[in-house]
């Protein structure tokens, strides 16, 4: 209970200090750099709010990951995958959210100021102009991050995934790398707002090119990241049943 109440005082004072940070900054005209105030509001406040939750983060695989832009795709099952991404995966990386998180006051202003992208999914035009400015952003030398459920799963079980985002990283020809992130269903699945403190896994698979392809096989993207992921999850959770 005091963990809880800690973690919920550091998420309204750290989101207060970066949010404000981020937009205060962009109104003074500061440019975009890897490493900058950008990427420092999005970084920096998820590191302070694992640590305010007793969720240290253990990352296996980085090495696997290329040194230019790609795509990632990940698992969904918890707020706690966003942050322990994000205080995770090297270099300037952008998400793509649904529309909903860029109407939450303060924090939804701050994420679309720092570059992050909404989609609009009850309006197909709208959802595919933001996924070309995605591939823009991308090709800029921006990485993505997408959760390709769409939505938190409530079991911590994979759900199937969409088709759009592996049209998005086709559009920008760059490398899809599968994620899988452990433990963050348990932490604080939807719905709960009570903490279960843990450490949270996160294994990064082989990048997946996407060089050649057309938009026309993204399914066939899409099911190959789906199996990537499946299998890491099964990996990870039969080590767990060992230990």
């Amino acid at each position: 209970m005091i963990r809880t109440l800690w973690f919920y005082v550091v998420l309204v004072v750290s989101t207060a200090i970066h949010a404000t940070g981020v937009i205060v900054a962009a109104l003074l005209g500061v440019k975009r750099r890897p490493g900058g105030v950008y990427d420092w509001g999005t970084n920096d406040w998820s590191r302070q709010l694992l640590w305010a939750a007793g969720t240290p983060v253990r990352a296996e695989g980085l090495h696997r990951i290329p040194d230019h832009p790609v795509v990632y795709a990940s698992n969904h099952s918890s707020m706690f995958d966003i942050w322990a991404l994000a205080a995770t995966l090297p270099g300037s990386v952008r998400m793509v959210a649904k529309q909903e998180l860029a109407r939450v006051p303060l924090i939804g202003r701050a994420m679309v100021t720092a570059g992050h992208l909404t989609i609009d999914r009850a309006h197909p035009a709208r959802a595919l102009e933001a996924y070309k400015r995605a591939a823009e952003v991308i090709q800029g030398g921006t990485s993505a991050l997408l959760f390709p459920e769409g939505t938190r799963s409530r079991t911590g079980e994979l759900l199937p995934f969409k088709n759009a985002p592996f049209g998005l990283a086709i559009a920008a020809q760059v490398p899809v790398v599968p994620v899988y992130v452990g433990n963050t269903f348990e932490i604080m699945p939807k719905g709960r707002f009570f903490l279960r403190p843990r450490p949270i896994r996160i294994v990064i698979g082989d990048a997946i090119s996407t060089a050649g392809m057309t938009v026309e096989r993204r399914q066939e993207l899409r099911d190959r990241v789906h199996a990537a992921i499946l299998a890491m999850k099964a990996r990870v959770d039969a080590e767990g049943v060992a230990r």
